[in-house]
């Protein structure tokens, strides 16, 4: 009995109230600038027997994630006019024409029933078009109260769908490396910054957190045994084990899309080089060989290509080379200083951190070296930054608050923000998979 309560964890039933049918793209992401569409949120209701500050929870986390995610103008219900300000439960699309002095294009309209103590919650919302006064989406999502947040979280992600054509990422972790007295440990958070956890404790240096592909096992260096070698962990820190050994500097890793290899910068030759190992952490392959020093690889997502920073030009630069070493080519060409590219999950960009007049800034440009956009100006140093699995968003640390934290943004720019209220010491943002 408790292992199938446990399963609900995973959300044994969805229910889909009308047919899906093909989403209307309200918002095309691929501008350089979004615009913002406004959605009502009525107040959630509660069921009779739902504790009623549930529903309050419900709400503020719907309406954090919809503002995160930098497509919405989002219209609380106290700001609401007094007939609609209390205003709870599913309309008809016959009654739809009562919101319109909401100021609203899109109507989010939801309840939850639980009573403490049950295994169960459950949580419907329903998604109307107050433009063409028509019903868009309806779902239900049931499971442990402890997986609340995550359900609210795939109702956010179905928003997004429903108005994108793409779905949300906020199912998605964030791990990074945080300042822990003398040393630094591996910590990972929801999208939006909320349950942060840290998830090594071993009071040494661990740096440069990378997800697999399938998002259940995070490979970083470690200066555990006093030289900087890969290790590899689960998520929530266990099944904790060193992965390479070899002499010298094991950074920087990333994984191959397929999950097969590991890419990462190591010293065996006095130098730093470009590598690839299994994921099992043997058989090395040295794939750069040229007098420069190499790092930060990053893999393009089809697998045939990697992105590296190499000073063999005299400078930090961005190159690109097949994943055997073959066909190297300097990307990028503005600025003496560019460093730690991340390619972009849609596979046009590569983003990466420039040093303009003693600081560092957040760039991307196209893989041919073309459409250079800067992102970041004039707010401290910025850094490491990492795509969400979508293409939308970047992570990034910046120092524009004092200490090193870690920031999201659109992936034009906007939408600036801290990803914790941690006071500093965050650094080498990644990125996870979706994960349901």
């Amino acid at each position: 009995m408790v292992k199938k309560i446990f399963c609900l964890f995973w959300f044994l039933l969805v229910l889909v109230v009308l047919p899906a049918a093909e989403a209307r793209v309200y918002l095309d992401i691929n501008t350089p600038t979004f615009v913002q569409i406004p959605i009502v949120l009525s107040k959630w209701k509660g069921a009779d027997t739902t504790p009623p500050g549930l529903p309050l929870k419900i709400y503020e986390i719907l309406a954090n994630d919809l503002t995160l995610s930098g497509f919405f103008k989002v219209i609380d219900f106290n700001r609401l006019p007094n007939p609609l300000k209390g205003k709870t439960g599913i309309p008809t699309t016959v009654s739809l024409a009562e919101w319109g002095p909401s100021g609203g294009e899109i109507l989010l309209v939801g309840e939850t029933a639980w009573k403490p103590g049950d295994p169960v919650v459950k949580i419907k919302f329903h998604l109307f078009d107050l433009v063409e006064q028509k019903h868009m989406v309806g779902k239900q999502y049931e499971g442990i109260p402890q997986a609340l947040r995550k359900m609210v979280h795939r109702v956010a992600d179905e928003v997004v769908l429903q108005l994108t054509g793409e779905q949300g990422v906020h199912n998605t972790k964030i791990a990074f490396a945080n300042g822990r007295g003398e040393g630094k440990e591996i910590c990972v958070c929801d999208f939006d910054g909320a349950e942060m956890k840290q998830i090594t404790h071993n009071q040494s240096i661990n740096l440069s957190p990378a997800w697999s592909p399938d998002g259940k096992k995070i490979v970083f260096t470690s200066y555990l045994r006093r030289n900087p070698d890969l290790y590899v962990m689960d998520p929530d820190g266990q099944s904790f084990r060193r992965l390479t050994s070899y002499s010298g500097l094991n950074a920087a890793p990333a994984w191959s899309p397929d999950g097969k290899k590991i890419s990462l910068m190591m010293g065996m030759t006095g130098k730093s080089d470009i590598y690839t190992i299994d994921a099992d952490g043997n058989n090395p392959k040295r794939l750069t060989t040229g007098h420069g020093n190499e790092a930060s690889p990053t893999w393009s997502p089809d697998g045939r290509q990697i992105a590296f920073v190499s000073d063999r030009s005299g400078s930090p630069q961005i190159y690109i080379m097949g994943t055997d070493g073959s066909n190297v080519r300097r990307l990028t060409f503005e600025g003496g200083y560019n460093t730690t590219p991340s390619w972009s999950p849609k596979g046009d960009r590569i983003a990466y951190c420039g040093r303009v007049e003693g600081r560092y800034e957040i760039f991307t440009i196209g893989i041919d070296g073309t459409g250079l956009q800067r992102l970041t100006s004039n707010a401290g140093n910025n850094e490491s930054p990492y795509w969400s699995p979508d293409g939308r968003y970047l992570a990034f640390s910046s120092t524009r608050s004092g200490g090193s934290k870690i920031f999201t943004m659109n992936a034009n720019g906007l939408n600036q923000r801290p990803l914790t209220s941690a006071k500093g010491g965050e650094s080498s943002p990644a990125w996870s998979r979706r994960l349901e």
